[in-house]
């Protein structure tokens, strides 16, 4: 990935108060001055009084006339224009905004100082005439956007606006002279401090800076020094984090106490990618731009990080509650802590900082696959990788031998690197691990694929697919199974036989009745029957789950998880109290965001319902996830065959001890997927308290299998007893 690196630092910009109302003293359909240099201008064209003759005049926008410009130019690398305002009263201007539209690049100077740059060269050095952009930036309004804006603050203004005349100057670079497109138009808006009106009224699209001083959660603010966020490469910026901890207030201008330095940033998403409010991805680094692992927020120490910026998800709070309650199920999910963010002294809203998806002993904790792992049991894990659409930076990857149920014009499932990624992997490492998977789905799609010892278990952890099943069910993901669907496989050593693990989750935001599509808003069905309502998507489910759902061992399971949660973390209660007291830490912060981005009562794809308010917003999500859960409740296949009410049983550990096939017939297995080096001691006991077999067993590995022969026990019900240390599992057990 190509890294443009700054080290220039400018102050945060503070911010305004004490503001009546907002007019607007510069609009780009005015008449400007403008020049397509083919030498060096003079250095004062940016100043008042400079003699434009010779100049060309036209309204802005001016550019190559792609429905956004009113004056059509011819190729250029570059265009210098500028524009005379009036100032009645400046004592009652306590703010400005430069709002920009433009196509590549540009730097703005009032009175012929510089105000705002992005895409372009290093703040306080005018770029030269032939500089071309350092990326790509596409033009916003024509396309129903918004431009983007520059704030300008009382004591910058101070120093450079006059009463009477006033220069506005912008030069505008392209990414080279063959470019299809070059735009530049300009907006100047005025924060006044009383009722006068001396200029013109905003535009339409025109949102005026939150005045944000302090925050319940933490707050980050970024400076990317006259550079614009992109997607096609990190750009280097400043970050500091403010959070003086649970129960205080956070001033956006408070010392920088959680991280202070730097940090690579890009726009990160896919569909989001659309929305204003842009996610990113940060890399915290050094002052030489490498790697720096530090703790955010309370979170373990790492480098790559998520800004997750909720836009169509009004609740803010989709990807957060799923996330959350992965985590309780006992698998990792990726961390996150709410906050909101400033960049380049503007309000972006409330965010959710999330764990970036990658190897690492606190994330996905699998070991590191290396070049010389190319034998062996060294060459069977460290994978992860995942089923997704194709993107930007997508790896080809590779395509699965079994086509999806319902495929109407012949889909295929896809699957990628994630770390490593495919670059990095040798040509042995990529063959295995498509081969394992390969196994893996031969044996699902098998006539004996629920055997324990042959079947699809060989080769997956089976508890992560129930709870990976349970979570895309209860939230009904849309894009579940089919997207953002990630798995990984360690290696085979002493702690872990290596099989497939499904997880962590990832992007729920439009979940949870948050699609008008493929029935993703409704409360009944299953999300892993897409394929049967949404045949002619481009993404279809594997075949795994049809499969999986007749596996009586598997289904029954699954439906003592589903029974054991329904009394904990997704009892209804339990539902409406996590959304509530998030709603509830979220009161303040969402009322600035929706003032920055005023979408409620407004339709954002792919919004399912509107909600005329954030009440309405989190009422509709709680309501839905109660309905939903009740309709699992009625329709999950299956038989529990858990005892729960046994007193020595430890209700936060139940779940981990899974037994299976269950009823059984000639043997069960026994599967603990934790690790104890306390011998451990296996009894089944009659209904009559009778011990009807005993095995003793020195247990050390993880997620390794214990078989009890059952061919001489007698048919009828029974319970099967671990004994650990001082603590006691408990199970029912049909024997056939």
């Amino acid at each position: 990935m190509k890294k443009i690196v700054f080290l220039f630092f400018i102050p945060f910009l503070g911010f305004s108060q004490n503001i009546n109302h907002w007019e607007t003293a510069v609009y780009a359909p005015q008449i400007w001055t403008y020049l397509l240099p083919n030498t060096e201008p003079s250095v004062n064209w940016k100043n008042l009084g400079f003699n434009t003759s010779g100049w060309n005049v036209g309204k802005a926008g001016i550019g190559y006339g792609d429905n956004d410009d009113s004056t059509v130019i011819s190729n250029t690398v570059s265009l210098y224009m500028r524009i005379e305002f009036n100032i009645s009263d400046t004592s009652k201007i306590a703010q400005a905004v430069l709002s920009m539209d433009y196509d590549d690049a540009f730097v703005a100077y009032l009175n012929g100082v510089e105000i705002a740059r992005a895409n372009i060269g290093t703040p306080g050095t005018p770029p030269p005439y032939n500089q071309t952009s350092t990326g790509l930036h596409e033009a916003q309004m024509y396309q129903g956007g918004k431009p983007d804006d520059f704030i300008i603050n009382k004591n910058i203004l101070a120093g450079l606006l006059l009463p009477g005349a006033n220069v506005l100057a912008v030069q505008t670079h392209n990414d080279n002279i063959g470019s299809s497109d070059l735009s530049s138009i300009p907006f100047l808006h005025l924060g006044i401090t009383d009722n006068s009106s001396n200029y013109g009224p905003t535009p339409n699209w025109f949102t005026p800076p939150l005045n944000f001083i302090t925050s319940n959660l933490p707050i980050i603010v970024i400076e990317t020094n006259g550079q614009t966020i992109i997607d096609q490469f990190d750009i280097m910026a400043d970050m500091g984090i403010v959070d003086n901890g649970i129960g205080q207030l956070n001033n956006v201008n408070g010392p920088y106490n959680n991280y202070n330095g730097k940090i690579n940033i890009q726009v990160r998403g896919s569909s989001s990618q659309s929305f204003p409010k842009k996610g990113y991805s940060v890399e915290t680094i050094n002052l030489l731009g490498n790697t720096l692992n530090t703790p955010l927020l309370g979170m373990p120490t790492e480098n790559d990080w998520v800004l997750h910026g909720p836009y169509s998800d009004k609740s803010l709070m989709r990807n957060y509650l799923t996330y959350s309650w992965a985590a309780i199920l006992g698998n990792y999910a990726p961390r996150v802590r709410f906050c909101e963010v400033v960049i380049n002294g503007d309000y972006k809203g409330v965010y959710v900082l999330t764990e970036k998806m990658k190897r690492d002993e606190n994330r996905v904790n699998i070991s590191k696959l290396n070049p010389d792992d190319t034998t062996g049991k060294q060459l069977t894990g460290g994978y992860l990788f995942k089923i997704d659409k194709y993107t930007g930076n997508s790896s080809p990857g590779w395509q699965s031998p079994f086509s999806p149920p319902n495929a109407s014009s012949n889909q295929k499932i896809n699957f990628q690197f994630h770390d490593p990624k495919e670059i990095e992997l040798l040509p042995v490492q990529k063959t295995y691990i498509k081969m394992y998977v390969d196994s893996f789905e031969k044996a699902l799609n098998s006539p004996n694929f629920d055997n324990p010892n042959t079947g699809w278990k060989k080769y997956a952890e089976w508890g992560s697919f129930i709870n990976y099943f349970l979570v895309n069910e209860l939230t009904k993901n849309v894009d579940g199974y089919r997207l953002s669907t990630f798995l990984h496989k360690n290696k085979i050593n002493k702690y872990g036989n290596g099989r497939i693990f499904i997880g962590p989750v990832w992007d729920y935001n439009i979940a949870l009745g948050n699609a008008n599509y493929c029935a993703g808003g409704t409360t009944t069905g299953w999300a892993y029957n897409f394929n049967s309502v949404c045949n002619g998507d481009s993404y279809l489910i594997p075949f795994w789950w049809n499969k999986l759902i007749t596996d009586t061992a598997f289904v029954n399971e699954t439906r003592c998880h589903w029974n054991y949660r329904r009394q904990g973390i997704w009892h209804n209660d339990s539902i409406a109290a996590f959304i509530d007291s998030m709603a509830t830490y979220l009161s303040q912060a969402q009322q600035r965001n929706f003032q920055r981005w005023p979408v409620l009562s407004t339709w954002v794809w792919p919004n399912n319902y509107i909600g005329n308010s954030y009440a309405a917003e989190i009422l509709y999500l709680k309501n839905w996830l109660i309905t939903r859960a009740n309709w699992i409740d009625a329709n999950l296949p299956g038989t529990c065959y858990w005892i729960t009410s046994v007193p020595s049983i430890q209700k936060t550990e139940i779940e981990n001890f899974i037994l299976f096939p269950n009823p059984a017939n000639q043997s069960v297995f026994i599967e603990i997927p934790f690790i104890t080096n306390t011998p451990i001691q296996l009894q089944l006991i009659s209904l009559t308290g009778k011990q009807v077999l005993k095995r003793n067993f020195n247990y050390s590995q993880n997620q390794e299998i214990l078989e009890l022969n059952l061919s001489e026990v007698v048919p009828g019900m029974y319970f099967v007893k671990l004994q650990i240390g001082d603590t006691q599992y408990v199970r029912k057990l049909m024997k056939e």
